[in-house]
């Protein structure tokens, strides 16, 4: 039935919609709908994508007549044949190119080349799962939000949890690179196509934009796009950046962040992830100069925020009661000269005041800002900072599956914004949802095993297998449930 290639693509691509592996959807008889969970809105989706991927169109009665993946197969073989030139293709090897390939996970310490497709949409489903919907009264006038840094971190969880749980509508942002012809995507870019279809699966209206958060371009974009699809405006913005750099919009400035302790230099312990499996290493980190320090709180600190918020009131974008939060986080006194009392946590205490600024500008209209203090948690900005990974592993040794995990944290959040629980406020009105780290008891375990721990017993006070896993589960590997010795369809579309 013509070239092979083109029904492992098919499959693969299949497998992707279906979120199982190619081995499950290989059989042609398998039912799309009945067998495979693909839906009609699923199968439109998945037809889109082959024909962006063969250069073919696939004629609205052709669609109508594919009930199974043999039936998808048949109809793509016929279509392509007859689209494809009849000399060698653009490579000039006769070879037809196809996108589907097996991925693993290559990279240097902490960081992959790669992103895996299919573990990146399992993990948005397991994501998902986690979260028991709200009652059906709390669903009913659907939240309008927009959610900034969706696609990553405690923002994808802010974003899955409040869609899972609440029905939220609205635009999600993020800045994520496509699929090219030596990589693909990032992961976020595959995670947010999960997301979107989460939404649909919902019936939840939620677009997501891909761009710069710092460039005016996108707030434009972004605020055209609410005025167009969400009268009224918006109920909620979570602000959830991390960043390495930032362009000012007025000053067109680019300003790096940094990772450094104030007023005098730090040593510390950490994981060190150049070799085949991480070990513990000292390191030293000299102290930021006064531009470092204001460099990273023009990244990381509030003022972006705060030009989100002036940009959708400006635009009449503010529903009454409109509340605003930005994510946070303050961590252990074992971490704190490298966070908290750095550059970083420079960043957060202006991030902080800018709470109180916007707050009092929206209290008149019965609005709030606040900065939500989260947990710890393994994610691609803080495996970069010295002596986090080791915490957080120590943490987990300590507390093993009683951490909190960032979509629980962010379902707690929701049940405070929504007034479904009453907010949780310390003495600075920030919203915390880290007490099950900072428990005195705990604390007290994680610093005893951070004064005992050696390069000879790191593996057994730290989680470290864990640690690893967690950060491979960034990029789509190490996902129960997924074929990594098998292709997978790597060029997906961006959500339209």
């Amino acid at each position: 039935m013509g070239d092979p290639r083109i029904d492992e693509t098919v499959v693969a691509a299949v497998a992707t919609a279906a979120r199982l592996t190619p081995g499950d959807c290989a059989d042609p008889a398998l039912r799309l709908w009945h067998e495979l969970g693909i839906d009609s809105l699923g199968l439109r989706r998945l037809i889109q994508h082959l024909e962006a991927r063969f250069g073919i169109t696939v004629p609205d009665e052709d669609t109508g007549q594919a009930h199974t993946v043999g039936d998808l197969q048949a109809i793509v073989h016929r279509l392509a044949d007859t689209s494809r030139p009849a000399g060698p293709d653009q490579t000039g090897t006769g070879t037809y190119t196809m996108t589907a390939r097996i991925i693993q996970p290559r990279g240097r310490g902490y960081l992959l080349f790669d992103s895996h497709p299919a573990g990146c949409a399992r993990l948005v489903q397991d994501m998902s799962d986690q979260v028991a919907p709200a009652s059906t009264a709390a669903r009913d006038d659907r939240p309008t939000a927009l959610i900034i840094g969706s696609s990553a971190g405690y923002g994808l969880a802010a974003a899955i949890a409040g869609i899972r749980r609440y029905g939220i509508q609205g635009v999600g942002l993020c800045f994520e690179r496509p699929p090219n012809d030596r990589r693909t995507a990032t992961a976020g870019w595959y995670r947010t196509i999960a997301t979107a279809e989460l939404a649909a699966e919902t019936e939840s209206r939620f677009s997501f934009v891909n761009g710069d958060a710092f460039a005016d371009d996108t707030k434009r974009q972004v605020l055209d796009l609410l005025a167009k699809q969400y009268e009224g405006g918006i109920d909620y913005l979570i602000y959830s950046v991390a960043a390495p750099r930032r362009t000012d919009p007025v000053t067109g400035q680019t300003h790096q962040s940094a990772l450094k302790p104030l007023d005098r230099g730090s040593e510390t312990k950490t994981l060190d992830f150049g070799g085949d499996t991480p070990t513990l290493k000292d390191v030293w980190t000299d102290p930021a100069t006064d531009d470092e320090k204001a460099d990273t709180i023009k990244v990381m600190g509030g003022e972006d925020w705060a030009l989100w918020v002036d940009a959708l009131a400006g635009q009449g974008l503010l529903r009454p009661g409109f509340t605003t939060v930005a994510l946070s986080y303050i961590g252990s006194h074992l971490t704190e000269q490298i966070y908290r009392q750095g550059t970083i946590g420079a960043a957060k205490a202006h991030l902080e005041n800018t709470a109180l600024i916007l707050d009092g500008e929206l209290r008149p209209d019965g609005g709030r800002a606040l900065t939500s203090v989260n947990g710890a948690a393994v994610t691609q900005a803080s495996t970069a900072i010295p002596g986090i990974a080791l915490y957080t592993s120590l943490l987990r040794g300590v507390l093993g599956k009683h951490m909190h995990s960032p979509i629980a944290q962010s379902i707690d959040m929701w049940d405070q914004l929504t007034n479904t629980r009453p907010l949780q406020l310390d003495d600075e009105g920030r919203l915390r949802l880290d007490g099950w780290e900072l428990d005195p008891a705990v604390q007290e375990q994680v610093s005893e095993r951070w004064e005992q721990v050696t390069a000879d017993n790191v593996g057994d006070l730290a989680d470290i297998g864990w640690f690893t896993s967690e950060v491979h589960r960034l990029y789509g590997f190490d996902v129960p449930g997924i074929d990594y010795a098998a292709p997978y369809e790597t060029d997906l579309p961006w959500p339209a």
